[in-house]
């Protein structure tokens, strides 16, 4: 590693510990009217509040020459995606396993699934999410049945939750608020400066 770049390094590094320093102590908003880049892991013990997002990564086709870019998916719902593909058993049923987490981490479940290469009408979900145990009644996982497709056949499913743990309900996004001194920006001013003006 050259000189130049180590120093880069050490520079970029000792200004963004004083910034989080001085945010600590002062123990007030900081607010980067620049560009960042964090070349580590990044955490966020509370919330974050962004006007767009995406992943950037090395292009899969062209990774020396392009950047792939993906948005985050966004949502009013604080909603978490768990989805698959299934092959049916001889009954026309897949038995889905989720995380064994999932009860507790999610409510308001919502359901879709649909066949891939030929067509199943009769298909449905047969018994939502319960708790089934497994290897002798040792373990006990989350799952679900979909039925009434053809035996044999592959199908893609999607559940949805809304999370309801500890850390949203006690710190729940509220969608829609009044700009003012105790929000991210005071009333007249706007995050995207052309729409005031």
């Amino acid at each position: 590693m050259s000189i130049t770049i180590r120093t880069t390094i050490y520079v970029f590094v000792g200004l963004l510990l004083i910034v989080v320093l001085f945010a600590v102590v002062a123990r007030a908003q900081t607010t980067l009217s620049t560009n960042v880049t964090v070349g580590g892991g990044t955490h966020v013990a509370g919330t974050l509040s962004k006007g767009s997002g995406t992943f950037a990564i090395d292009h899969p086709l062209d990774p020396k020459n392009k950047l792939l870019f993906h948005s985050f998916l966004e949502s009013p719902d604080v909603k978490n995606i768990y989805d698959g593909i299934a092959k049916l058993d001889r009954n026309g049923r897949a038995e889905i396993i989720l995380p064994d987490y999932f009860l507790t981490l999610n409510k308001d479940l919502r359901y879709l699934s649909t066949s891939i290469g030929e067509s199943m009408p009769g298909l449905y979900v047969e018994r939502e999410v319960e708790f089934q145990k497994f290897w002798l009644g040792l373990i006990k996982r989350p799952t679900f049945v979909i039925a009434g497709g053809t035996p044999g056949g592959t199908i893609s499913w999607q559940l949805t939750g809304i999370r309801k743990d500890v850390f949203i309900t006690e710190n729940p996004i509220i969608v829609e608020v009044e700009k003012g001194p105790d929000q991210l920006i005071d009333k007249g001013e706007c995050l995207f400066k052309p729409l005031c003006e």
